[in-house]
């Protein structure tokens, strides 16, 4: 079974989740992180980015996996997820080598190929030491939606419509919100040594339901986190329905 802990608020849980980080980096100075993205990780970043420049914490070493990329979304594109990392975490710590951030190419010619490279480059510089991870209404973790095999590695996804009307309030209208995804697979993701996996809000709770049962079925994709040896589940009291005091 995962670990359920309830940290009451977004925040609280979002600077616990960073505290994690930076432990694992002072643990290891040349750590592999797989990191991810979307609103659920933006105090994640901004308490991240704090922590780090108050410690004065050399990143050269560190290497990031980013679990997924929008296909045939401009790498330009405010809602590209390359774009994102630039402006919640990139730029904002001048140790990090840029040479080891890697996120999957979405616009590559031959997209096969691509998640091939990728999943090798995983392979090479791994494993990954901690994995944060957030999850769908419909249980999604990375882009591996409802059905994905649970021997899955990198590979092209086709988003469920749940999940392009739930990415769709970032992008002006839902008909731009790209079709497919390249994420990492559902195996790929359970080599990481340790998983943080963060569930806010109450649009959240019944998928953190379904997953605090313990039974594992494709139809929820994050259920198989209740086989990894290492994982933290971080809620706050919506996801959980506790009422506020």
């Amino acid at each position: 079974m995962v670990r359920i802990i309830n940290l009451e608020s977004k925040k609280k849980a979002s600077f616990y989740a960073a505290v994690e980080v930076i432990k694992q980096i002072d643990l290891k100075k040349d750590s592999v992180l797989g990191l991810a993205t979307g609103g659920t990780m933006l105090d994640l970043y901004e308490q991240l980015n704090d922590l780090l420049k108050l410690n004065n914490m050399d990143l050269s070493k560190v290497k990031t996996f980013n679990l997924d990329e929008y296909i045939h979304l401009s790498v330009n594109h405010d809602q590209s997820y390359k774009t994102y990392m630039y402006h919640n975490f990139l730029k904002f710590n001048d140790t990090f080598n840029e040479k080891n951030f890697f996120i999957p190419n979405g616009n590559a010619e031959d997209l096969n190929s691509e998640v091939r490279r990728y999943e090798g480059l995983i392979e090479n510089n791994g494993p990954i030491n901690l994995q944060i991870l957030g999850i769908g209404e419909n249980g999604h973790i990375g882009f591996n939606e409802p059905g994905t095999s649970f021997s899955s590695r990198t590979h092209i996804i086709e988003l469920e419509n749940s999940t392009i009307k739930a990415n769709s309030r970032y992008f002006n209208d839902i008909e731009e919100v790209p079709s497919q995804a390249i994420t990492m697979g559902i195996s790929t993701i359970l080599k990481a040594e340790k998983i943080i996996l963060l569930a806010f809000g109450e649009n959240k709770r019944s998928a953190l339901n379904k997953l605090m049962t313990g039974e594992i079925d494709e139809s929820l994709p994050a259920s198989i986190l209740n086989q990894h040896s290492n994982v933290e589940v971080l809620v706050d009291n919506e996801a959980l329905g506790i009422a506020k005091i």
